[in-house]
């Protein structure tokens, strides 16, 4: 089939690279315009676009593309079959989802409809969800409501953060994706629509899952040691707090449980006051009180400095007990 691929970052590489090598033909892909995205203000391409140059395929980079006639033309002139669509980043609109053939589908880094939306991946975490997957979807004009052909489910690691998850997921909806359009084929063939799920009939929870603003990035330290734990993974590694008034990106924490404490630092206790320094301990880290149990903390960057941990990081911080992080 002839194919047109919408995608912008780096986790949608994995679904071209395989089209590409598949028996399909794609015939031109769509990403988001380059953008001022380092100092000096330089433009860059998106990863999906830098990908597609070394692939030699026709890229289309509109500034918009609603009422966007000029490209609208062009999209009909290719007589394409399906529009495949993984974190392209704007809605299309109904002149472009009628375009294709054989219509447009996405595939959705959640297990729908939970986390429709921008960012389910970082919100699965966030919300400390067991379970996320992958599904794929027939697309309408609404938002990740459209019918699903094909979903799978993988468990979510107490280990897992943004970064590992991501790349798990990218992985799955690349597999995913090639299989759905052999279904789609045979759909095709039957003149059928029958394998297609309808997402109410799930009985799942409906989320949304909003875009990550600049405020979701702080450390609250007065919540739960959990809920802290789970920001830091979900928001890799940018999750932030601020001591002696530089910021410090929190990397890597580990929540100490009474039983690990009382195990292993048994004379560390809570304070009433979230975010203070309740021990250093050499060749690991500083203990940190949080609303529950306290935290340790492994691994964090300082402002103009490299990513550090253990002693390295004592170094670097200089810290002492009493001393606080603020929100």
């Amino acid at each position: 089939m002839r194919i047109i691929f919408w995608g912008t970052p780096e986790y949608s590489i994995a679904s071209l690279d395989i089209f590409i090598k598949s028996k399909h033909d794609v015939i031109g892909v769509v990403s988001q315009p380059d953008k001022k995205r380092s100092r000096g203000n330089k433009l860059i391409s998106s990863p999906v676009k830098s990908f597609a140059e070394q692939e030699s395929i026709k890229i289309y980079t509109p500034a918009k593309i609603k009422d966007n006639i000029q490209f609208i033309n062009e999209l009909k002139s290719l007589s394409c079959d399906l529009f495949i669509v993984i974190a392209y980043g704007k809605i299309l609109p109904k002149e472009i989802l009628e375009i294709p053939k054989f219509g447009c589908w996405n595939a959705h880094a959640s297990l729908l409809p939970r986390w429709r939306g921008a960012a389910p991946i970082q919100w699965s975490l966030i919300k400390g969800d067991e379970f996320t997957g992958v599904g794929i979807m027939k697309m309408n004009e609404e938002l990740d409501t459209g019918d699903l052909l094909l979903e799978e489910i993988i468990k979510i690691d107490n280990d897992d953060n943004l970064n590992t998850l991501s790349e798990k997921l990218s992985i799955l909806s690349a597999k995913l994706f090639l299989n759905a359009t052999s279904l789609i084929e045979e759909n095709i063939k039957k003149n059928s629509n029958s394998q297609l799920i309808k997402q109410s009939i799930l009985r799942r929870e409906i989320t949304y899952a909003r875009m990550i603003e600049k405020s979701d990035y702080k450390v609250v330290w007065r919540n739960e040691a959990f809920k802290i734990s789970q920001k830091i993974k979900a928001l890799y590694p940018r999750a932030n707090t601020t001591f002696r008034g530089k910021n410090l990106k929190i990397i890597k924490i580990k929540v100490l449980s009474k039983e690990i404490k009382n195990e292993k630092y048994p004379l560390i206790n809570n304070y009433s006051k979230p975010g203070i320094i309740l021990a250093v301990i050499e060749n690991e880290g500083m203990i940190i009180s949080t609303k529950t149990d306290p935290i340790i903390l492994l691994e964090a960057k300082l402002e103009g400095k490299n990513i550090s941990s253990k002693n390295q990081l004592i170094q670097q911080l200089k810290p002492t007990v009493g001393d606080f992080f603020s929100d």
